[in-house]
């Protein structure tokens, strides 16, 4: 591909998505914090139906835990047994 043909095209689609960035970015991240909260939830002790399929994503998303609490309003970790902060 022709090099000024691929720039184009990258400025075609910086144009096409960066009005929708700012939206889409929000949305994502509402969701990333109802997944968390599901995963979560039972080590919270708020009761959760799905527990058995959650359990095993604990250890993935315990990496982000740290900054999801703090984007909720948590100072401190709530867990009492994982100390992140």
């Amino acid at each position: 591909m022709h090099p000024k043909f691929k720039a184009f095209l990258e400025g075609l689609d910086e144009f096409y998505h960066a009005p929708y960035r700012r939206t889409l970015t929000a949305a994502y991240r509402d969701e990333n914090d109802v997944f968390m909260l599901m995963v979560f939830a039972e080590q919270l002790g708020v009761p959760n139906p799905v527990s058995f399929y959650t359990m095993e994503l604990l250890p993935f998303m315990l990496e982000e835990f740290h900054e999801w609490h703090l984007r909720m309003g948590m100072e401190k970790s709530p867990l009492g047994h994982f100390g992140c902060c």
